[in-house]
């Protein structure tokens, strides 16, 4: 049994011990202040139940979830109790520990980054500083409702503790600031009450506790909210960081494989968006090796070879490695590379990239590599690629062999239905595509209708209504041309194409198109 702080709100605020919890756990049983995207990271077929309690709302009583984790423990369960902050600050993780002791279950209570100083941090408000804050207080807004009466002494915090946390708070701010003026607290003293914080929606109202209150209700302000009162609130005019990046709460859909959307999410997380990652695409090894076993035992007679992408050098690489060969049977053939990304991969892998075009499309690489008359090229490609590249080379005189080295799938245990979900609900803002596999596959898994992503019949037109009609509001960013124009197939609008077609290149975009600089960054128009 582990007692798991989740964190504040923003997921990547887990520790990494708790992420290993998690991610090893039968039973998830969370809370309504867990990120939700952290229970994408339990593994697949893990049970996963809702406890989650609002204020004035509590569907299953604490003693019920205690029961509860002793009875799924008995069943040789691995358990997680995933708690939103810490679980020993106001988590109420001490009496479901008691009753775990009592019960005779062991546990590990793996402790999490309270909101009570961390909201105030993405809020720009460090709770001590060496100029005017020494200490600080952390109190419950939700006092036990069976005590007689209130154990907050309120005569020594209003002035003994030079910062105050208000946790839970905000239906109790009337009382708060009534017992803090009522004991000395001055009233012009700054007060910061911060929503949701760490999360992309976060949202911070500024006062003092003479107008917090009016303040907070002419803003219309909902829990769940942090209540910071102190000196320490007026360092938030200078020291904000989180809430003044350039795509600060902007919530992207990031549809790259698995393995591949480290980078996007890193880029968008760092300019303060919030990535949410839906794998749309998966990659596996032919099912039929024979053709491309075939072009590899020639390797060396070509004169070129083009990698269109990561996925194509991989899939080369590793079955080259399975015939127990290395990257000697390439022999004196030249390589090309469409983008950093790809040609980094090459060199990873021993080779040297003799060109990579400016534009990273592949038609430009036809007038890039010179003159081909005769000339042998190898194109090894994803099985349903786009064959532009190979019919322009063909034309210039080329002998070209195209061969298919890896394929594309749709990823297993995908979780459409909530994507769907959150889309209708209007909760995303972007969804960013990287090529034009990830739109078809992206199609295929939301759309009410399904199509035929391989290309044999299947029609970018079959529920296109569904599609867009859920994406009517939600931006669509592309990294090319190729892949907005395969976008634009499904009746998608693409507002954002980049002008480097790289990760980064499409980052900027993003920048520019929500500064307000660019509206279009394509080359194109």
């Amino acid at each position: 049994m582990y007692l798991v702080g989740a964190g504040p709100g923003d997921p990547g605020l887990i520790t990494v011990r708790g992420l290993e919890c998690l991610r090893m756990a039968d039973v998830v049983v969370y809370d309504r202040l867990a990120s939700s995207d952290l229970l994408h990271e339990a593994k697949e077929g893990a049970i996963l139940l809702s406890v989650g309690k609002e204020t004035g709302h509590h569907p299953i009583p604490q003693p019920e979830i205690n029961q509860k984790l002793v009875e799924l423990a008995r069943a040789g369960k691995t358990v997680v109790r995933l708690k939103g902050g810490d679980p020993f600050v106001f988590g109420r993780g001490g009496e479901e520990a008691e009753a775990l002791v009592e019960a005779g279950i062991p546990f590990e209570v793996i402790p999490g980054v309270t909101s009570a100083v961390s909201v105030p941090a993405y809020a720009g408000i460090p709770v001590t500083h060496r100029e005017g804050a020494s200490s600080f207080a952390v109190i419950t807004g939700h006092e036990d409702p069976r005590k007689p009466d209130t154990t907050i002494a309120w005569d020594k915090i209003a002035t003994g503790v030079d910062t105050l946390v208000f946790l839970m708070g905000l239906s109790r701010l009337p009382l708060i600031v009534e017992q803090l003026l009522k004991h000395g607290r001055p009233a012009d003293t700054p007060v910061a009450v911060v929503r949701w914080g760490t999360r992309p929606e976060q949202l911070t109202v500024m006062g003092r506790l003479a107008d917090i209150v009016e303040t907070v209700s002419r803003a219309k302000v909902q829990p769940p909210t942090v209540v910071v009162v102190g000196s320490v609130v007026r360092l938030r005019e200078k020291l904000r960081w989180f809430d003044t990046k350039p795509l600060f709460g902007l919530r992207v859909l990031v549809t790259r494989s698995r393995e591949q959307a480290g980078q996007l999410s890193a880029l968008l997380a760092r300019h303060g968006a919030y990535p949410i990652e839906f794998p749309v695409i998966a990659t596996e090894p032919v099912a039929d090796f024979t053709a491309l076993d075939a072009a590899l035992s020639r390797l060396a007679a070509n004169d070129w070879v083009i990698f269109t992408s990561v996925n194509g050098v991989r899939a080369v690489v590793s079955r080259l490695r399975q015939r127990g060969q290395d990257v000697r049977a390439f022999g004196a053939a030249r390589l090309c590379a469409i983008g950093p990304a790809t040609a980094a991969e090459v060199e990873r892998s021993g080779l040297r990239v003799d060109f990579v075009p400016k534009e990273y499309v592949a038609e430009s690489i036809a007038a890039g590599i010179g003159d081909v008359v005769g000339k042998r090229i190898l194109l090894p490609r994803s099985a349903i690629a786009r064959e532009a590249l190979a019919v322009d080379l063909r034309r210039r005189g080329a002998l070209v062999e195209e061969v298919a080295a890896y394929r594309t799938t749709l990823p297993k245990g995908t979780r459409s239905e909530a994507i769907r979900a959150r889309l209708a609900a209007r909760e995303l803002d972007m969804v960013a595509f990287t090529s034009s596999s990830t739109v078809r596959h992206f199609a295929e898994l939301i759309r009410q209708r399904s199509v035929d992503i391989g290309g044999n019949g299947g029609s970018p037109t079959d529920g296109r209504s569904d599609l867009v009609s859920l994406l009517e509001g939600v931006t669509i960013a592309c990294i090319g041309p190729v892949t907005a124009k395969t976008a634009e197939e499904f009746g998608l609008h693409v507002a954002i194409r980049a002008k480097e077609f790289t990760i980064p290149g499409l980052v900027d975009a993003i920048v520019k198109w929500r500064e307000g600089s660019v509206a279009d960054v394509s080359r194109e128009r």
